[in-house]
């Protein structure tokens, strides 16, 4: 079977929509056009009830037991904006304190520096091992009198590793303070449960599991604890005042049909995902030297591979390889800069290692063929780059140029 190109294994950055969704979506652009908001007419009544049933469909799929506590905002970046800042500024005069990690996306580290700047909070950032992991411990030790939140995404979106959500969950609910998570990454991949973690804010988003960009959602607790939060859009009160602006009708009914997909299919997908991006891992390993695997070798997502080329530029790889295969070297949210990324420093390795990481991204479409085109075609230029590189030639003759002990 031909593969067709260009291969596309960037489904960190997004996913193509499921053509299931899309064909629950399209009604709702003509036909079924009203307002979920207008009550006194049918077209709003059909709107109000596509939307709420989205609402539900997503609520399952994360263990939700009331729908009321999903919270539609406009992607992943607004839920957690919701969360972190609504947090701090209904708690205007009381606690200021936020508990997060070095590791965790722009979408949450930027609110947490804009509060800092502003004085409106401090932050403390605690640091992952090698693989990045974060310890619960050092979450039990960070919080202190004034904390009102700790905020820790359940997988990485360059590397993949998993934290270990649950265990923070029991300490942040011993201790009284509310618990964030940015699943963004991780929902639709692997199972989630707000209950069973401890979860009392949720943020995540439709384009990461098949559905439209434009929507996305924060869950909120409503009773022990009842989260308050302070609205960051006003202006109509809807989605029980915390988000006002209009329902994109469409875009909610992708979102839930797109959840109640990954509901059924996504034990068996993230079963056969591993075993290809294990099978893509195994043949880049065995055919190139000085290859580091980033992130934790088993508790990671199954669609995600991040590896550093020693003495190769990663921005030279994915040049390279740009025509035929969509690649990145981390997060989409820092595609614009050339700074390495600080996820892969975080684990301790040096900038040379951070500029040379390749991060492969695989979905629910991607096929065999495409695993071992991707596998083929990064030997090959990976191996052609480094014949050109005067620094492979002077490592592989005994100088210790960049060296890091594989992990």
């Amino acid at each position: 079977m031909a593969v067709r190109l260009p291969v596309f294994m960037d489904s960190h950055s997004t996913t193509p929509v499921d053509p299931r969704v899309l064909e629950a979506m399209l009604p709702y652009f003509a036909e079924r056009f009203g307002h979920p908001g207008s009550r006194n007419h049918a077209f709003g009544w059909e709107a109000e009830a596509a939307v709420e049933r989205a609402r539900e469909q997503l609520a399952r799929l994360i263990g939700v037991r009331d729908s009321k506590e999903i919270v539609y905002t406009s992607g992943g970046t607004e839920a957690v904006n919701l969360a972190i800042k609504g947090v701090i500024g209904v708690n205007r005069g009381g606690g200021d304190h936020i508990v997060t990690t070095v590791i965790e996306s722009r979408a949450v580290l930027d609110p947490c520096r804009r509060l800092e700047r502003e004085g409106a909070a401090r932050v403390t950032y605690l640091p992952v091992d090698a693989t990045g992991l974060l310890d619960p411990d050092l979450v039990r030790q960070a919080i202190t009198p004034r904390t009102v939140l700790v905020s820790v995404m359940l997988a990485n979106n360059e590397i993949g590793t998993i934290q270990p959500v649950a265990e923070v969950g029991r300490i942040t609910r011993a201790s009284g303070v509310l618990f964030h998570v940015d699943a963004t990454e991780a929902v639709g991949k692997i199972p989630v449960d707000v209950e069973r973690m401890g979860i009392d804010l949720l943020s995540c988003t439709a384009h990461k599991l098949y559905g439209p960009k434009g929507i996305g959602a924060l869950y909120v607790r409503r009773r022990n604890p009842r989260v308050r939060l302070a609205a960051q859009i006003d202006g109509g009160g809807h989605e029980r005042g915390l988000r006002s602006g209009t329902v994109p009708v469409p875009l909610a009914v992708g979102f839930g049909r797109a959840a109640e997909i990954c509901g059924e299919v996504m034990a068996a997908e993230s079963a056969r995902l591993a075993v290809l991006r294990d099978r893509l891992q195994a043949r880049i390993l065995a055919a190139v030297d000085e290859v580091y695997l980033n992130g934790h070798p088993e508790r990671r997502l199954p669609h995600t591979l991040n590896v550093s080329f020693a003495h190769v530029e990663g921005e030279s790889v994915l040049m390279s390889l740009s025509k035929e295969l969509a690649l990145s070297s981390g997060s989409a949210c820092t595609s614009a800069t050339l700074e390495p990324s600080y996820v892969i420093q975080a684990l301790g390795r040096g900038a040379e290692l951070a500029h040379a990481s390749v991060r492969y991204g695989l979905h629910r479409f991607t096929t065999d063929e495409e695993i071992d085109f991707a596998a083929e075609r990064t030997i090959e230029v990976v191996r052609r780059l480094r014949e050109l590189s005067p620094v492979y030639e002077a490592a592989r003759s005994g100088a210790a140029i960049g060296r890091s002990e594989p992990r």
